[in-house]
C-alpha cells in the first residue's frame, strides 16, 4: 500500500517533527542535566558538529531552547530549556524508564534520577481527573480530525 500524501493529523507526528530528529532529544536531555555548551553538547550527545549546530537551530526556532551569550572573545553561547523545554522533561523520564524496563532490562544502568523526596524516580501516567495510572486497556481514542476514523479517512 503507497504511503497517502495526506497522513492522519495528530499531534504526536507534530512533536516528532520538532522533536523527533536524531539527538534532539539527547540535547534536551544535556540541556536540562546542565550541559548547554556546545563542546559539551558535542561530548555527551556523540552528534557531529555540524548536525548538532542545526539541532540547536531547530530547538532554539521551535520555542524549546533558547541561547545566552557567556562569552564576548570568542563570541560563545549555552543553551536552556524554555518552559516548553521544561514540560518536556517528564517525557524524557518516561522514556528514559522505558529503556531502563525494556531495552537496559535493569542491568548496568547508566543513570538513576532522585526526586526532591530523596527517592529514586519511577515516573507513572496519570489521569489528571480522576488519579487513576494509565495502562492501555483503559484508552478510547476520539478521532476529532474532520474526515478520520480509528481506522483511517472516511471515505470521499
Amino acid at each position: 500500500m503507497a504511503a497517502t500524501k495526506d497522513p492522519r493529523p495528530c499531534s504526536i507526528a507534530d512533536a516528532l517533527a520538532v522533536v523527533g530528529e536524531k539527538y534532539s532529544l539527547l540535547v534536551l536531555r544535556e540541556v536540562c542535566l546542565g550541559n548547554g555548551r556546545f563542546d559539551q553538547l558535542v561530548r555527551n550527545t556523540g552528534a557531529p558538529r555540524d548536525i548538532l549546530a542545526a539541532r540547536l537551530r531547530r530547538l532554539v526556532d521551535a520555542g524549546i531552547l533558547t541561547k545566552r551569550l557567556y562569552s564576548e572573545r570568542p563570541q560563545r553561547f549555552e543553551y536552556l530549556a524554555t518552559q516548553a523545554g521544561l514540560e518536556l522533561q517528564p517525557v524524557l523520564m518516561t522514556l528514559k524508564e522505558w529503556g531502563d524496563r525494556h531495552i537496559r532490562k535493569g542491568a548496568d544502568l547508566p543513570m538513576s534520577v532522585e526526586h526532591r523526596c530523596g527517592h529514586e524516580l519511577t515516573p507513572v501516567v496519570t489521569c489528571r481527573a480522576c488519579g487513576e495510572e494509565i495502562h492501555p486497556e483503559h484508552l478510547t481514542a476520539h478521532p476529532q480530525a474532520p474526515g478520520w476514523t480509528i481506522s483511517g479517512p472516511t471515505a470521499a
